[in-house]
């Protein structure tokens, strides 16, 4: 007898960790198989980490992969990738995410953020002054 279908959509993380495990493979042995299979050499085994954690869900050219690699349809997984899409852009915000692209988080927005946004547009803004400067526009 099977067990009978949920009516909520499976989540991807928790089906990619299955089918790892019923390999028997460690992250870093999938992102090893995903990288010869695709001829790319580029995914660590953060990255699928971060997939089986649901922080990032994989766009269409890894979930192909995915898909060649652990054997599953790509339509198990597209559907899955979908309903994990769904499921995040309903969470409210945690620690250190805001509740919309592009808005910034509350709290402290002058020098001393300490979330590393100062150093970085400081960095920037020195780096796009120094080509102002070179290129004769001054400031």
């Amino acid at each position: 007898m099977t067990a009978p279908r949920s009516s909520r959509p499976t989540q991807l993380g928790p089906l990619l960790a299955r089918c790892r495990l019923a390999r028997g493979w460690s992250q870093q042995r999938a992102a090893a198989e995903l990288c010869a299979a695709a001829g790319v050499p580029t995914l660590s085994r953060h990255e699928v980490s971060r997939w089986e954690r649901q922080r990032r869900v994989p766009g269409g050219f890894w979930l192909g992969w995915l898909a060649v690699v652990l054997d599953v349809p790509l339509v198990t997984l597209t559907e899955a990738a979908a309903g994990t899409r769904r499921a995040g852009s309903t969470r409210a915000p945690g620690p250190g995410r805001t509740a919309a692209a592009g808005t910034r988080p509350a709290g402290r927005t002058g020098p001393g953020r300490t979330d590393g946004t100062r150093a970085c547009v400081t960095v920037l803004g020195r780096t796009e002054a120094e080509a102002r400067r070179r290129s004769g526009q001054g400031l």
